[in-house]
Order: structure tokens, then sequence, then C-alpha cells
């Protein structure tokens, strides 16, 4: 199948290799680097080893199927472009509902962890964590009013950054490694294993949201496939490596810490640990925003564009223009978001449930309108086949977790029969 989308993008672009990378970067590392090697340790001991492989491994045909259609299409809707594509309007409808509205619950999380991380290495008093998520969030948005350029620039630093600090953690923490701290290899069985596979599930998701931002990349076909194989390497590298010194170091205590990272450098650190995990936090959670942000907003101009979303906000959807419209609205949901966050004493629990499950039917619709687009029997289709049988499987373990994206479903279908009655009475003549 043949894209229909506008065929000068290639030559609109502006993001390169080197800045895409790092966006996937970001956008799928996340803050789970923060939290997750402790947690996964708890659940499975040493065996959480094999968990981070076995999750980079099936991790691949996701990425690569969302690659494949993002080299293909790129578009500001991201997975609704595919979506509109293979399965029609209404169906773009929800996946672009799915991700701009529910995806986005995860913005507030995001500036939560890295403000309690930075409040719990300064020691200073829970109100801080308000104040210091906020101010995280505005370098992301800075950036991304500017431009996807900027944004993609500010990333580099970013995730280089990012990754000189964590070969920092393990260069510090790496003496404090004790071998008996790799036995027992199975305390809990199989089954720990299995319960520290469904924690990285997520620590390796994020691939959804660079398909937003393909349009403003140089030659997608080209350089969306690149940067995702370096994004696989950097991450699955990262997450291995930090699991393997947090098993070291901190063997059956791994778990106990709030702040895991922090009680990982400073088994040897002289001191600098603290700042070591300060700036950890924080890279992470400016990170992360300035890769999702302009995600959020070119999408919800594509939602206006395809008249998902009033046209007010479709400024801003074409390659090489800024969404500042949308990023205005993408503002305003945070502010919301956030706001019921704090009135609910940071109880990250739900928020982060609403944001994986909208995640997860996100990728379903990618998946089966992959499918449907890609070339019968290429690796791409093969990719995306696995993916569905991959996904359908996380969609069952959400269960009563999908309240929210069932309440955007019957959004999106309100929308698509409003819009119908619309139409047909445009269509009615005018009697005279």
């Amino acid at each position: 199948m043949t894209t229909t989308l506008d065929p000068a993008i290639t030559e609109r672009g502006r993001v390169g290799v080197l800045q895409a990378s790092a966006l996937y970067v970001a956008a799928v590392l996340g803050t789970g680097i923060l939290v997750l090697p402790g947690l996964a340790a708890s659940a499975a001991g040493p065996a959480s080893i094999l968990s981070v492989a076995a999750v980079l491994v099936l991790s691949i045909p996701l990425a690569g199927t969302f690659a494949a259609l993002a080299a293909r299409y790129p578009d500001a809707g991201g997975v609704a472009t595919f979506v509109r594509l293979a399965l029609g309007a209404t169906a773009a409808r929800m996946a672009g509902y799915w991700f701009f509205f529910g995806v986005a619950v995860g913005g507030p999380v995001v500036a939560t962890l890295g403000g309690e991380y930075l409040v719990a290495v300064a020691g200073g008093p829970r109100w801080m964590v308000t104040l210091v998520a906020v101010l995280i969030y505005l370098p992301p948005f800075a950036a991304t009013a500017i431009g996807i350029r900027i944004a993609g620039w500010v990333q580099l630093v970013l995730t280089g950054a990012l990754i000189l600090v964590v070969i920092l953690v393990v260069a510090i923490a790496v003496p404090s490694a004790k071998s008996s701290n790799f036995q027992p290899f199975l305390p809990h069985g199989w089954g720990g294993v299995g319960a520290a596979i469904s924690l990285f599930v997520w620590a390796f998701a994020g691939w959804e949201a660079v398909t937003h931002i393909a349009a403003e990349f140089k030659n997608p076909r080209r350089t969306i496939p690149v940067a995702t194989a370096i994004a696989i390497v950097t991450v699955g590298v990262a997450y291995l490596t930090l699991q393997l010194i947090t098993v070291a170091v901190l063997g059956t205590s791994a778990g106990s810490s709030a702040v895991p990272l922090l009680a990982l450098v400073t088994q040897g650190s002289g001191g600098i640990g603290p700042g070591v995990v300060a700036a950890i936090s924080f890279i992470v959670a400016v990170g992360v925003l300035n890769a999702y942000l302009p995600a959020f907003a070119n999408l919800g101009a594509s939602l206006g564009r395809d008249g998902h979303l009033p046209k007010w906000i479709a400024r801003g959807a074409d390659a090489g223009e800024v969404p500042r419209r949308a990023l205005v609205v993408v503002g305003a949901i945070n502010v919301i978001y956030f706001a019921v966050l704090v009135l609910r004493d940071f109880d990250l629990k739900p928020f982060i449930l609403v944001h994986t499950s909208s995640m997860v039917a996100v990728y379903l619709l990618g998946m089966i309108a992959a499918v449907r687009l890609l070339h019968r029997w290429s690796a791409g289709w093969w990719m995306a086949v696995v993916s569905v049988i991959l996904v359908a499987g996380l969609l069952v373990l959400a269960g009563p977790n999908l309240f929210v994206p069932a309440l955007l479903v019957v959004a999106a279908v309100v929308v698509t029969l409003v819009s119908r009655v619309r139409r047909n009475q445009s269509k009615e003549p005018v009697n005279s």
C-alpha cells in the first residue's frame, strides 16, 4: 500500500539520526530507570537479569513494527494516522483520544517521580515535590514551543549526559559488588521471573511516542530504522547493566529503598552519590517530557486537522511547523491532571494504570493497522503479527484498568455520530 501523505515531507525534515536516536532513548528508557532495577531484583532476585533480557527480546518486534510504519507514513498523527489509513476515521479517533487524553496522564507522574527523587536526595519537605515537579515541566515546554529542532538538540544533550551519568553510577558501585549476592539465583522460582517481566514491560514501552514527530526527521525511511536500532541497543545495555550491578551490590535489599539508585551509589561513592542520583532524576524526568510533549502537541494538531478535535487546534500539524495552539491545550490538560494528583496526595498508582492501559490499547490498534498496511510476508509484517499476539496478552492483563480507555471509546463514537448528523443536516435542502 502506498502512502497518501505529502511526498515533500522528507525535504522538510530537520531532525537527524543522532537527535532522533536521543528522542527514542528518552521515550523508552523513561523514569523506569529510577525504580525498576530495584523492584525487579526484589521480585526475582538475580534471575531478574533474565527478565530484562527477555523483555528486551520481546520488545524488538514492537519497536520494529512502529519503525516500519513511521518510516512509510511519517505524519504528526502517528499511530492515529496508521489506524486511519487501515481501519477508518472512528478507529483513528479512538487511538488518538487514547494517546492524547489517556497516555497523557503519565506526564504528571514523570514530573512527580523526578521531584520525589530530587527532594529525597536534598532532604527537603514534602511540599517541595510540587514545586520541583512544576520546574521540571518548564524546559521541555519551552523547547517544544520553539520547535522540534531545538527539542531534538536538547534531547541529544540530555541523553548524552544520562549515558555518562549511568556509566558513573556503574563505576561508583562496582567496587561494592559481591559474587555471593548472585546466590541463590532463583530465590522466588520462575514465578518471580514472570513478575519481574511484567514490571519491565513498561520499561521498554514508548516506541509509539516518536511516531508523532517522524515527519520532522530527515529522510524518515533511513533515519527511523537506524534510530530505532540505536535506541534498542542503548536502552537494552543500560537496563541490563543496571540490573546486573543492582543485584551484585544490593542483593536481597535491592527493593527495600524508595530511591534504589541512591542506595546503589552510596555503597561506595565517597559522598558524591546523592549528587549523581539528583542528576539522573532531573535528566530522566526532563528528557522524557522533552520527548513526549512534542508528540502530544503534534498529535493534538493532527486530530484538529482530521476533524477529531476543534479545527482551532489544527495549526502546526504540517511538517516544519510548530503546533503551539495544541501545546497550549496539552499544557492545560497536564495542569488539570497534576492538580488532581496533588489533591490525591501524589498517589501515583491509578495514574500509572490509566497511562499503561491506554498505551496498550493504542498498541493493539496500531499493530492491527500494521498487519493491514505492511506488505504481507515481509519482515515488518511478521513483526506486526507477533506484536498483535503479544499486545493482546497485555490487554487481557490490563483487565479492569481499561475503564478509562473504554470511556474514551464512547467519546470517540459519540463524536462520530454527532459529525454524521451534522453532515446529513447540511445536505438537507433548505425550504423557502
